[in-house]
């Protein structure tokens, strides 16, 4: 049976949460919207010679886990995957967990948001950006956000992705924390400052 469609006002877009079937195009649209940080996850798990996207789309394959297509909604125009967003509760601080050592990923553990509804990517078609639907995205997620009881949405942004970091801060987010970006081959942006952005539902 097919996944049940939405419209939102302000774009012709339509929108579903994502199905298993959605692996490959989610991993894709993850990639875009992690600027090379997912790549480098995945290549830290890839088996040798395997693909990146491979990696990524079998773990979006996977169900009741943070990384799963169950915390994805997709974004249709005609027919097509426009965008899509993926987001996930963020718990409470574990004290027993064990700290990241790796120091690429290290400043992107370091911001978090415990107990906060964690926006992990959102990403929208070259294309079809400035149309509504990466707004109407976040507005869907930040209702159902507040339905299921959260205060707070959070989510990590670069510091040099001046159009993103506008948008959020449009829509209300505020820088909390940052930390500078390690840099790395396969991470776009070298210099700069990853930045912790909360908005109060």
């Amino acid at each position: 049976m097919a996944a049940p469609t939405e419209t939102e006002p302000g774009t012709d877009a339509r929108f579903r949460p994502a199905t298993r079937a959605d692996a490959r195009d989610i991993a894709l649209f993850y990639r875009m919207a992690s600027d090379g940080v997912s790549d480098y996850v995945w290549s830290l798990l890839a088996e040798p010679g395997e693909d990146l996207l491979d990696v990524g789309a079998r773990r979006y394959e996977r169900e009741n886990t943070d990384f799963s297509y169950q915390n994805c909604e997709i974004a249709e125009l005609d027919g097509k995957v426009a965008g899509m967003l993926f987001g996930y509760r963020m718990g409470p601080p574990e004290p027993d967990a064990e700290p990241v050592d790796d120091p690429v990923l290290k400043p992107f553990a370091e911001l978090e948001l415990p107990n906060s509804f964690y926006i992990s990517g959102i990403a929208i078609q070259p294309e079809l950006r400035s149309t509504g639907i990466g707004s109407a995205l976040l507005a869907r997620a930040h209702r159902q956000a507040r339905a299921d009881g959260y205060k707070q949405a959070s989510l990590i942004a670069f510091e040099r992705n001046v159009d993103a970091v506008r948008l959020y801060e449009r829509l209300g987010y505020r820088i909390i924390d940052r930390r500078p970006v390690v840099p790395h081959p396969l991470i776009r942006y070298k210099d700069g400052d990853a930045l912790l952005m909360a908005l109060d539902l």
